[in-house]
Protein backbone atom coordinates (compact mmCIF):
# COMPACT_ATOMS: atom_id res chain seq x y z
CA UNK A 1 0.00 0.00 0.00
CA UNK A 2 2.86 2.35 0.83
CA UNK A 3 5.05 1.34 -2.26
CA UNK A 4 2.11 1.71 -4.62
CA UNK A 5 0.16 4.83 -3.02
CA UNK A 6 -3.21 2.52 -2.86
CA UNK A 7 -5.23 3.86 -0.53
CA UNK A 8 -7.98 1.45 -0.92
CA UNK A 9 -6.74 -1.45 0.16
CA UNK A 10 -8.70 -2.76 3.51
CA UNK A 11 -6.06 -3.84 6.12
CA UNK A 12 -8.59 -5.85 8.07
CA UNK A 13 -9.98 -7.69 5.73
CA UNK A 14 -7.70 -11.34 4.03
CA UNK A 15 -9.18 -10.82 0.28
CA UNK A 16 -11.23 -7.88 -0.82
CA UNK A 17 -12.62 -7.55 -4.49
CA UNK A 18 -12.92 -4.55 -6.34
CA UNK A 19 -15.75 -3.61 -8.09
CA UNK A 20 -14.79 -1.93 -11.20
CA UNK A 21 -10.89 -3.38 -11.60
CA UNK A 22 -9.08 -1.49 -14.42
CA UNK A 23 -7.37 -3.24 -17.16
CA UNK A 24 -4.31 -3.57 -17.14
CA UNK A 25 -3.56 -0.74 -19.11
CA UNK A 26 -5.58 1.87 -17.32
CA UNK A 27 -3.05 0.23 -14.02
CA UNK A 28 -0.39 0.90 -15.90
CA UNK A 29 -1.28 4.79 -17.54
CA UNK A 30 -2.11 5.28 -13.43
CA UNK A 31 1.28 3.99 -12.38
CA UNK A 32 3.19 5.87 -15.05
CA UNK A 33 1.43 8.64 -15.80
CA UNK A 34 1.76 7.97 -19.67
CA UNK A 35 -0.20 8.08 -22.15
CA UNK A 36 -2.70 5.23 -23.34
CA UNK A 37 -0.70 4.80 -26.72
CA UNK A 38 2.41 5.15 -24.81
CA UNK A 39 1.51 2.20 -22.35
CA UNK A 40 -0.41 0.30 -25.49
CA UNK A 41 2.67 0.37 -27.64
CA UNK A 42 4.56 -1.32 -24.69
CA UNK A 43 2.43 -3.67 -23.12
CA UNK A 44 3.22 -7.54 -24.74
CA UNK A 45 1.85 -10.43 -24.62
CA UNK A 46 3.03 -13.98 -23.90
CA UNK A 47 0.33 -16.93 -23.86
CA UNK A 48 -2.23 -15.80 -21.79
CA UNK A 49 -0.31 -13.34 -19.69
CA UNK A 50 0.14 -9.56 -20.65
CA UNK A 51 3.66 -7.93 -19.40
CA UNK A 52 5.41 -4.37 -19.96
CA UNK A 53 9.19 -5.42 -20.71
CA UNK A 54 11.60 -4.36 -17.57
CA UNK A 55 13.74 -2.29 -19.81
CA UNK A 56 10.69 -0.02 -20.52
CA UNK A 57 10.43 0.70 -17.15
CA UNK A 58 13.86 1.14 -16.29
CA UNK A 59 13.92 4.15 -19.63
CA UNK A 60 10.72 5.30 -17.66
CA UNK A 61 13.15 5.77 -14.50
CA UNK A 62 15.53 7.53 -15.86
CA UNK A 63 14.05 9.68 -18.11
CA UNK A 64 10.31 10.57 -16.62
CA UNK A 65 10.06 13.98 -15.65
CA UNK A 66 7.94 13.82 -13.00
CA UNK A 67 9.81 12.49 -9.42
CA UNK A 68 6.66 11.09 -8.25
CA UNK A 69 5.81 9.16 -11.12
CA UNK A 70 9.91 7.82 -11.33
CA UNK A 71 9.52 6.43 -7.43
CA UNK A 72 6.11 4.57 -8.45
CA UNK A 73 7.56 3.27 -11.26
CA UNK A 74 11.08 2.25 -9.12
CA UNK A 75 8.09 1.11 -6.49
CA UNK A 76 6.52 -1.42 -8.88
CA UNK A 77 9.70 -2.53 -10.10
CA UNK A 78 11.41 -3.57 -7.00
CA UNK A 79 7.52 -5.26 -5.97
CA UNK A 80 7.40 -7.18 -9.52
CA UNK A 81 11.34 -8.37 -8.42
CA UNK A 82 10.69 -9.45 -5.12
CA UNK A 83 7.24 -11.52 -5.84
CA UNK A 84 8.10 -12.54 -8.80
CA UNK A 85 11.99 -13.03 -8.81
CA UNK A 86 11.58 -15.96 -11.17
CA UNK A 87 9.55 -13.44 -14.08
CA UNK A 88 13.18 -11.44 -15.19
CA UNK A 89 12.86 -9.53 -17.94
CA UNK A 90 8.94 -7.92 -17.72
CA UNK A 91 6.48 -7.47 -15.28
CA UNK A 92 2.93 -9.00 -15.55
CA UNK A 93 -0.26 -8.36 -14.92
CA UNK A 94 -0.41 -10.13 -11.46
CA UNK A 95 2.47 -7.49 -10.08
CA UNK A 96 -0.81 -4.34 -10.53
CA UNK A 97 -2.30 -4.08 -7.13
CA UNK A 98 -5.77 -3.98 -7.85
CA UNK A 99 -7.17 -0.36 -7.67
Amino acid sequence: MALLRCSKIQVDKAYSRAVNVPTFLKKLMNITGMSEQWVAARIKQKGDHKYIPWKNLKDLILTHPNTKKKVDVFALSIYDLVVFPKALGHVEIVAIPRQ
